[in-house]
């Protein structure tokens, strides 16, 4: 046996370091991923753009919007973002304790804010408001349904990071991920912002 095998027995794959290269890589390829998400996005508010104005004789943005309601769901996912800010500073610190309850605050507010927008959705459906009524509807409920279904993928992985932090401690690969975590999260909440200020904002005028 070398010793390079010998100083190799009992060291768990996950308490490897990571080479700077293969995160550099990694991040890199997130970035890409992102800007990606970006177009789906884009194209997606160029649509409501559109169509956000052809009600078919049915009801308006002003007649189903509830401002305070949303305002609401905004706040949750704001706030969420900047438990996550706390979350990263605390990785930084090697606060292994801190980063749990930073995530596990951020993964509650954005499952509040997940439900909301399900209790949102279900009530226009409920009063016959669907996605099939008129191409503003449909349009609404593609843009703003895709960002909670982002938000909800969010949660996945974040609830999967939580048990990696409490299993596998603060390692490099678990920070990697965290990082690149927190990377999906912030730009999930800029979507939301320009979502709150085009459909709902403008909607209600």
């Amino acid at each position: 046996m070398t010793t390079t095998d010998a100083s190799t027995i009992g060291i768990a794959h996950d308490q490897v370091v990571e080479h700077p290269d293969t995160i550099e890589m990694q991040t890199l390829g997130f970035w890409l991923y992102l800007m990606s998400d970006l177009i789906i996005f884009a194209t997606l508010f160029a649509t409501f753009a559109v169509l956000g104005r052809s009600y078919a004789g049915g009801p308006t943005g002003k007649e189903l919007f509830e401002l305070p309601y949303v305002l609401a769901e905004t706040l949750l996912l704001l706030f969420s973002s900047f438990t996550y800010g706390l979350v990263m500073l605390a990785v930084h610190n090697g606060m292994k304790k801190r980063v749990l309850t930073g995530l596990a605050v951020t993964f509650l507010l954005g499952l509040g804010f997940v439900l909301m927008e399900i209790n949102e959705f279900h009530s226009l459906i409920a009063h016959g408001h669907g996605p099939d009524v008129s191409a503003f509807l449909s349009s609404y409920f593609t843009l703003v349904g895709t960002h909670g279904t982002h938000v909800a993928f969010g949660l996945i992985w974040m609830a999967v990071m939580i048990g990696q932090v409490a299993v596998k401690g603060l390692t490099s690969p678990v920070q990697s991920r965290l990082m690149r975590l927190s990377m999906f999260w912030h730009f999930l909440d800029i979507v939301w912002i320009g979502i709150f200020s085009i459909v709902y904002l403008m909607g209600v005028m």
